[in-house]
């Protein structure tokens, strides 16, 4: 059976469902592809025998590279989520999902194939829907009993910050029993928002590589203020490399990645003993706490300084201060005398902040502490919430 190409039109995923499970039927390995995605793709001759499917999984690095995973994967995934609600007294099979993200990445992918094996019900959002919370109630079946027909929701934290800032748009998340948050760092002053609306949410970590989700944090454990993304899946080890990365095991990883840029052939991802090792530094003292991505750590002056964290530490002094941040990213950019050196990429509504911003951090130790600070109208993450760091780095280059 040939292999297939399906191009993903945003604001149809009903009808990119529709066209998967046509694909299915008729090939033997099926492509993802976003509305603008490049072209590259493996010769049929170097796929392994079965069935399944390839996505993209660059994550933070920007770099295309594909996964592949059987079909089996996506069920095995599905049914560790299920047990997951379960084991906090929710029924999968009599519940909503409602779905806002990219049906060709993994995160919009696997509400839609985990309703197909609970048998429950799915409910697609568009993303112009969702910028319209008003209008989201309308969306929503009326007549569903909160605590007999649960509902469910995936979300990155740029959809759920826009949401929590509008008045329909947290009504909506209120009625909800347990939403995902993923695909970046949930940024402490969100997190505290959601706490005092009471907003049951589920701090999750998972990749392409592992079929979605591998961890999550119970929404009751969130709310008395625990942080972090919880304890693995019932089918999930963690373990930490000698390098702080973290590494996961699971029946579920991808069978191998394709890459246009590195190699000719599908290769594996996991080392000899079947561990996976993410771009992620973690801490597993107290469930999963992930530090930051390690391709975009920097070494400064002898330190060791993770963006990601100063970032979320700048987001919540400019609210305390009651500053207009829009979005913030702070990258490593070589300096003679300390290695790298940081520099703040900033969005916002008042660009007359940014010597306020940089007295925020007076009190910083050094290496923390960004040396320029940039103006960025356009500064804005990938539909997924991830931030493509070299593409930013390339834009202050270029300056």
């Amino acid at each position: 059976m040939p292999m297939a190409r399906l191009i993903c039109d945003p604001e149809r995923p009903q009808r990119n469902a529709t066209a998967l499970e046509m694909a299915m039927e008729a090939s033997a390995w099926v492509q993802l592809l976003g509305p603008h995605a490049h072209a590259d793709c493996p010769d049929e001759a170097v796929l392994p025998a079965g069935h399944g499917l390839l996505l993209s999984g660059g994550g933070s690095s920007g770099e295309r590279r594909l996964c592949l995973h059987p079909w089996r994967h996506l069920d095995a995934s599905a049914a560790a989520t299920g047990d997951w609600l379960r084991s906090i007294g929710l029924q999968p099979e009599r519940s909503w999902l409602f779905n806002p993200l990219p049906f060709h990445h993994m995160s919009g992918l696997m509400p839609w194939w985990r309703s197909r094996c609970w048998r429950a019900k799915h409910v697609w959002i568009a993303p112009s829907q969702l910028k319209e919370p008003s209008t989201l109630m309308d969306l929503s079946p009326s007549l569903a009993a909160p605590e007999e027909e649960p509902w469910l929701l995936s979300l990155v934290p740029t959809q759920l910050m826009r949401l929590l800032a509008n008045p329909a748009g947290l009504l909506w998340l209120q009625r909800f029993a347990v939403i995902w948050v993923g695909g970046a760092a949930l940024p402490a002053a969100a997190a505290d928002q959601a706490r005092q609306a009471g907003l049951r949410l589920s701090p999750c970590y998972g990749s392409t590589e592992t079929a979605a989700m591998v961890t999550a944090l119970p929404p009751q454990r969130f709310l008395a203020g625990e942080d972090g993304c919880g304890d693995p899946l019932n089918d999930v080890e963690l373990t930490l490399m000698p390098d702080r990365a973290l590494g996961v095991r699971t029946p579920r990883l991808a069978i191998g990645r394709w890459s246009a840029q590195r190699q000719p052939h599908v290769s594996s991802l996991c080392d000899g003993n079947g561990w996976w090792r993410s771009g992620d530094a973690a801490d597993l003292s107290a469930g999963l706490r992930v530090l930051g991505r390690l391709d975009g750590a920097i070494h400064s002056g002898g330190e060791t300084v993770f963006p990601e964290q100063l970032e979320n530490r700048l987001l919540v002094a400019a609210e305390q201060a009651d500053l207009p941040i829009e979005a913030v990213l702070m990258l490593g950019l070589p300096d003679p005398e300390w290695g790298e050196r940081l520099v703040a990429l900033i969005r916002t509504s008042d660009p007359a902040v940014l010597p306020a911003l940089e007295r925020l951090t007076d009190g910083w130790p050094p290496a923390d502490r960004p040396r320029r600070w940039l103006l960025c109208p356009d500064l804005a993450p990938s539909s997924t919430g991830k931030w493509h760091r070299q593409r930013w780095r390339d834009w202050v280059t270029a300056l």
